[in-house]
């Protein structure tokens, strides 16, 4: 899934490209992808793109006329763009990968996509982000909170910390990639309690959760939409990569299966050498 890094790259990448063309119109392949109905899709035609920005993992182009097309990209879509489309006949609804396509004046523009059979890329037109129920939920940036605002959020929800980290309700922007970076990086176990952390820890947590999407922001900025996947890849250190060594201990990276998910992490980085048990198998280790 596309998270707070790769988002606001993307974000980036449309702010070089985009803003100053007119969309020649928006057209929509995936009738489930669009959340809303008004105003219509035919309201972008003629408008110049004026911004590209980022709330959490929701992507929002600015369009003149404070028209804001806000998407979250779910877990398997994606943004690729074109400096020239093969042909001018409109998209065919229910045909292939693409849910949305924006059509700019001077011939290039962008596809909105989604892999797979769960549909779950979401697309709204409207007049303020904040109509978007997603948007409207959202905790502050983690990027761009310090460390009392962290420090409270975090304690405003008992869980395990890894459940807490990726709550958008508690801080917007980290998803499952990045939270397993953050707590490899800050040397805690993923299910360790957030009432039980102690400052110090929150404090580390925090210095870690800066230090690994700043890079991962930094990676990415300037990269094609294209290379962004790789460059996450690249930067990862205990994300899918179970069964490889730690690059920080040399330890085997482990790995905990849920029914639609998968966390991985390093037993002498994170929880004293120790490996964390399955949750559906046998009792966790703390």
């Amino acid at each position: 899934m596309p998270e707070l890094p790769e988002v606001e790259a993307l974000a980036g990448y449309l702010r070089q490209r985009a803003v100053g063309r007119r969309v020649d119109r928006l057209e929509v392949a995936a009738i489930s992808a669009l959340k809303t109905y008004d105003p219509a899709p035919t309201a972008v035609a003629g408008r110049a793109v004026v911004d590209a920005r980022r709330h959490g993992k929701f992507l929002d182009v600015l369009v003149d006329g404070d028209l804001h097309l806000v998407v979250h990209l779910a877990r398997a879509g994606w943004l690729h763009y074109r400096e020239a489309f093969p042909a001018t006949t409109p998209l065919r609804p229910g045909k292939g990968p693409i849910a949305l396509r924006v059509r700019l004046d001077d011939g290039s523009g962008f596809d909105l996509t989604e892999a797979g059979t769960q549909k779950k890329l979401a697309a709204y037109l409207v007049t303020d982000p904040s109509a978007v129920p997603g948007v409207a939920k959202l905790g502050p940036d983690a990027l761009a909170a310090d460390l009392p605002t962290f420090t409270e959020r975090l304690r405003s929800r008992r869980g395990q910390v890894k459940g807490v980290l990726t709550d958008q309700a508690v801080l917007s922007g980290v998803g499952n990639a990045y939270s397993d970076e953050i707590l490899h990086a800050a040397k805690l176990s993923p299910f360790a309690i957030t009432d039980r952390l102690t400052d110090d820890q929150l404090a580390t947590l925090h210095a870690a959760t800066r230090q690994v999407l700043g890079d991962a922001v930094q990676r990415s900025l300037g990269q094609r939409a294209a290379e962004l996947k790789g460059e996450k890849r690249s930067g990862l250190k205990v994300h899918a990569r179970t069964g490889l060594p730690c690059p920080v201990c040399g330890d085997t990276v482990r790995e905990v299966s849920f029914a639609d998910s998968s966390l991985q992490y390093c037993p002498t980085c994170q929880t004293g050498g120790k490996p964390l048990a399955d949750r559906r198998l046998s009792r966790l280790v703390r």
